[in-house]
């Protein structure tokens, strides 16, 4: 028997005593994987790891040998859910000497985490006198040992270590908007997946027909799950259309691709070979994969996680027989630390509503779903779940970004009446949604909608957009995992113009790279959002670019089309690009009966090219997340530089208004996209500097036709040209503006 067989079963052997010491897992440990040491690490309140248990150190060290979760390779172990595979760890910078252990003449070291149900409970680590580094059986070996030890931890209640006093405290947790909205009532925290109640098995034989019968009913529920549909989208206007199976499928089908990949199937049965049970092999390869992807620096792909943990979670609750799902308390708010999307979809169902999702983004799955269900969310809230007990009273404000986590009734009663201020508010919106957009003087102002899915189409009609100012055609096959052949991409594009029925739709080219990643399409840099990604993709690989193209031109069917190239930093790029557009037009029948080619302004390098430029496109639309950061050099990925740089500053007025001008000069339609332009504060600046095409999301479509209607152009533009005089070297200038929108009474 393999040493690793041998070892399972001698642990099965010692656990089915009822009892399994840990000295004595220590010493079987040590003898069998023939390390001269072997200990176990327990945390305790106050993030102290203690030496619980040792072969090989010195026994006066247990219980007096004391490490802070981050210190020293136990400590680091524990900080990063990761092991520690060390040849030579006594060099290691992180290595904290405790002379009390004895451990001078161990070179190599192994420290793996001992985790469950997301939580830390202690490290289990071997060390050897010959400097080496251990192989990938020994690791594999000792992480399936940390995790039989998590449960005889979590049996003598190490993962029950309250909080104290604290717990009992109100707190605040800053967080990131995804989907507006309002929520108060019980907390309901989430986690990633069932613990398994059986580790090891006798039967692999068994144990493999178990597995493959609970992939079937996984499959099965969610074929179920897709063609239920999804709920009826929900606008501001709290109107919009059911979408059909096909839109759910766009953002079910990245989760498909992860439960039937077979690569990981394949890796769960060779550990229920090794000796484990169904369950615990799909937690144990589970883990391996959260611990690869959590070292991937991507935001997209890490958003992927949360897919895999969807899927383990399902899988998991298949090999436990599917027990219904208990009751979910009236208006819950979950707190879940990822979120795949058909999790969210059940959950949504089973009536939450809002939910806080510390590792998420606002292009992520989770959040177009939530924008879509009209379900309030926010992303980040960093150490709520652990602060948070089942049944605590919380308040999501997904307007502000923030939750607060026990608060006192006064502030409970303000934000029930800003509940109420908001449902009355919305309701005077909704009486907006078919009337124009136009300014207190009189000035007409196009509203359209940033979209990017077929799910999403429902929020022409349910906002009363003018059209679609951007729709990013990347998104559904970020979704898939795959970029689509030109076939399946004409009736995705087909389908959004007929939702338009002959309103404008400006559809933008594939914007990979950066943080949107399909397999193949670009590398690993270390600064994508200024490597090789969106056109410069495009026009190295051409091909991609030209399928997409003749994509649109079939879906077009001779009705009019315009599309835009994102991130073009030079005039001789856009002409490429159009290039390629028109090669594509001449074979393409029927023609477009208008072909209008337009470039996304993001790069500020255009700036300088302005007369070249508008001499060539028929149109410009300002992405300003992307202008933003390369305009102060600040990744907006960054939490520490999100607030740093503001839209309504003195160098972003004067780029807008000078792009203003020599668009008008020159004929050329301008736009304003993105989150900016959904703020009521910033739609007005925009305005108020010439801008009369803004596209945004559909939450914002209502409230800022509201602030126009009420706002009067003439002395608004007086007072922006004194406060551009006057606050130039500023770092902003959004207090004036806000402090006269204020003395108005204007909503924003």
């Amino acid at each position: 028997m393999s040493t690793p067989r041998r070892l399972l079963a001698r642990l099965r052997d010692l656990m089915a005593r009822g009892t399994a010491p840990m000295p004595e897992l220590v010493r079987l440990v040590a003898s069998e994987l023939v390390s001269e040491v072997c200990s176990i690490y327990v945390l305790r309140p106050g993030d102290l790891l203690e030496l619980a248990a040792t072969e090989g150190l010195r026994p006066e060290a247990v219980g007096g040998t004391w490490l802070r979760v981050g210190e020293g390779i136990v400590g680091l172990a524990a900080a990063t859910h990761q092991s520690l595979n060390l040849a030579d760890a006594q060099n290691h910078p992180a290595f904290a000497y405790r002379p009390e252990t004895g451990e001078e003449p161990y070179a190599s070291m192994l420290a793996v985490p001992v985790r469950r149900a997301g939580r830390t409970l202690g490290v289990l680590a071997v060390q050897n006198r010959a400097p080496r580094r251990y192989d990938a059986d020994e690791v594999e070996v000792l992480e399936t040992v940390a995790m039989l030890l998590a449960e005889l931890l979590a049996a003598g209640g190490a993962d029950t270590a309250g909080e104290g006093v604290m717990s009992t405290l109100p707190r605040r947790f800053p967080a990131t908007p995804l989907a507006a909205g309002l929520a108060i009532g019980p907390v309901l925290v989430s986690f990633p997946a069932l613990v398994p109640r059986r580790l090891l098995a006798d039967d692999p034989v068994l144990e493999q027909a178990r597995l493959d019968a609970a992939v079937v009913q996984m499959q099965q529920g969610l074929d179920a799950l897709i063609a239920a549909g999804l709920p009826q989208v929900k606008g501001r206007a709290d109107a919009g259309g059911a979408p059909d199976a096909a839109a759910s499928r766009e953002i079910l089908d990245a989760y498909r691709l992860v439960a039937a990949d077979s690569g990981w199937l394949r890796r769960v049965g060779d550990a229920i070979r090794g000796g484990l049970s169904a369950e615990a092999a799909v937690h144990r390869v589970a883990a391996e994969l959260r611990d690869r992807m959590r070292r991937v620096t991507d935001p997209y792909l890490r958003e992927r996680l949360a897919d895999i943990e969807d899927m383990v979670g399902r899988l998991l609750a298949a090999l436990d027989g599917n027990a219904p799902a208990g009751p979910v308390a009236p208006g819950a708010i979950l707190l879940a630390r990822r979120l795949g999307p058909a999790e969210l979809l059940d959950w949504h169902a089973r009536g939450i509503a809002g939910v806080v999702i510390e590792e998420a983004s606002s292009s992520g799955h989770a959040a177009i779903l939530a924008r879509a269900l009209g379900l309030p969310a926010v992303a980040g809230g960093r150490g709520m779940i652990e602060a948070a007990e089942d049944g605590d009273t919380a308040v999501l404000d997904a307007d502000d970004g923030q939750v607060i986590l026990r608060p006192e009734q006064e502030v409970v009663r303000v934000f029930e009446q800003a509940r109420e201020a908001r449902v009355a508010r919305e309701a005077g919106w909704a009486a907006l949604r078919d009337q124009p957009t136009v300014t207190a003087d009189g000035t007409a102002v196009q509203l359209m909608l940033n979209v990017g899915l077929a799910l999403e189409l429902g929020q022409l009609d349910a906002t009363g957009a003018a059209g679609i100012g951007l729709f990013r055609t990347e998104i559904a096959m970020l979704a898939r995992g795959a970029v689509v052949d030109t076939a399946e991409q004409a009736v995705v594009y087909g389908r959004v113009l007929d939702a338009a029925r002959g309103r404008p739709v400006l559809f933008r080219t594939l914007d990979l790279g950066g943080d949107k990643l399909l397999p193949g399409t670009a590398p690993v840099e270390e600064n994508p959002a200024m490597g090789w990604r969106s056109l410069r993709i495009g026009l190295d690989r051409p091909a991609l670019l030209r399928r997409q193209l003749r994509a649109l031109l079939l879906a077009a069917g001779g009705r009019d089309l315009s599309v835009m190239f994102p991130m073009v930093a030079t005039v001789a790029e856009f002409r490429a690009a159009r290039a390629l557009l028109r090669a594509e037009a001449a074979r393409v029948r029927p023609a477009p009966g208008r072909l209008q080619v337009g470039t996304m302004l993001e790069v500020p390098a255009l700036m300088w090219q302005l007369d070249a430029l508008l001499a060539e496109v028929d149109f410009v639309s300002v992405g300003t997340n992307d202008l933003l950061q390369f305009l102060f050099a600040a990744d907006r990925g960054s939490p520490g530089l999100a607030a740093r740089y503001d839209i309504l500053s003195p160098p972003v007025l004067e780029l807008l208004a000078q792009l203003v001008a020599a668009c008008a000069a020159a004929d050329v339609p301008l736009s304003v996209c993105g989150e900016h332009a959904a703020r009521p504060l910033e739609a007005m600046t925009l305005v108020g500097l010439g801008v009369t095409t803004l596209s945004m999301p559909a939450s914002g479509v209502l409230p800022v036709k509201a602030l126009l209607a009420a706002l009067d152009l003439r002395p608004f533009r007086d007072l922006l040209a004194s406060i551009r005089r006057t606050g130039a070297g500023a770092s902003s200038v959004r207090e004036p503006i806000a402090a006269w929108a204020r003395e108005q009474g204007l909503p924003v």
